[in-house]
């Protein structure tokens, strides 16, 4: 097996991910003999910045890639969360100045599974399909609410982030870009989306997209996400929803082959990979319920065929006039054999 470190070109060492200024546009090159290259709109969690999907650019060199900033995050933490609908409109905003034709795919995590719901239900139009995970909907219990306003007061703390961090897997610089992003988060952008997430967050008129979903939730995250599923499902019948076996809340930087295989699957063909798992025939692990805006829950089958993934690019040419954006709201206020089975 290859993986994402030894296929495809090496990055250059002048590069350096910054926990607030990570690129926000990635030009892919269409695959020869395709002359139009889609888009892949990447939306990060509640406690982390557009640079943890890294991995996720290095190995779609073959897609346009859009890593936003949500508001109050990354470059724009000075900025105040205006709520669900307003930072989805700004996803929009951002889609519509850059993607001149066709829909996107939206791949979003925590809060960005959430906030990618609204993009869909708000501006169906602009969304070809939808994968969330780790995506909590239908509201925290009391006790998950009292925990997460007490960790309000722990967000300024380094010691309180690196502990965060190696709850999540992380390891080596994303341990340290986690914590410089997570110390400049603002209490009281972290309270309002609490607000917002805690009461449950099925969007609006979330019918209005009749597009493909797919809904994953990692085996060890705590049971309110799997049990988000069924009301998921009552408002789009469309949806597939599937556990993750053996894997934690940020998946995408735990075991990055395994998430690109499963979304490479997704995307081509609306094909599910085979180690994903019917939540019928997995009990929810009884952990403590922590919503998708701040900090780390506590942690208590259908075939694919084989794909090839195209030849890894380096992303990362970028023309710093692509990174000026017209954004409404913020105006108001990557050759390998994709991998079917992983190691554990």
């Amino acid at each position: 097996m290859t993986s994402d470190k030894e296929s495809g070109p090496k990055v250059t060492q002048d590069f350096v991910r910054d926990a607030t200024d990570y690129p926000e546009v990635h030009p892919g090159r269409a695959p020869e003999g395709q002359h139009q290259v889609q888009t892949l709109v990447f939306l990060h969690g509640g406690n982390v910045g557009n640079w943890s999907w890294d991995p996720q650019v290095l190995a779609f060199g073959d897609f346009n890639i859009l890593t936003l900033h949500l508001p109050a995050f990354g470059a724009r933490f000075e900025e105040t969360w205006d709520g669900l609908e307003s930072a989805a409109d700004d996803v929009a905003a951002l889609i519509a100045d850059e993607v001149s034709e066709g829909g996107v795919h939206l791949v979003g995590i925590s809060l960005g599974g959430v906030i990618a719901l609204h993009v869909a239900a708000r501006h169906p139009e602009l969304v070809d399909s939808v994968l969330v995970t780790g995506t909590p909907l239908t509201g925290a219990s009391a006790t998950a609410r009292a925990l997460n306003r007490m960790q309000l007061k722990l967000i300024g703390s380094e010691w309180y982030w690196r502990f965060q961090a190696g709850a999540y897997g992380m390891v080596d610089d994303e341990r340290e870009l986690f914590t410089e992003h997570g110390v400049k988060l603002k209490p009281e952008n972290m309270r309002a989306i609490m607000d917002d997430l805690d009461p449950g967050a099925l969007p609006k008129n979330l019918e209005n997209y009749q597009g493909p979903v797919l809904a994953l939730v990692g085996a060890k995250e705590p049971k309110v996400v799997q049990k988000s599923f069924v009301a998921l499902r009552e408002k789009l019948p469309q949806a597939i929803t599937r556990v993750v076996p053996g894997m934690h809340h940020q998946w995408n930087i735990e075991n990055p082959i395994l998430f690109n295989s499963v979304l490479r699957k997704w995307i081509s063909d609306g094909g599910l990979h085979q180690i994903l798992v019917d939540p019928e025939a997995v009990k929810p692990t009884r952990t403590l319920e922590v919503p998708a805006g701040m900090g780390k829950a506590a942690e208590g089958s259908e075939q694919g065929s084989t794909s090839k993934f195209p030849k890894k690019l380096d992303p990362r040419r970028l023309d710093p006039k692509k990174l000026d954006f017209k954004r409404k709201a913020a105006k108001q206020s990557e050759t390998a054999q994709a991998p079917e089975e992983t190691e554990k």
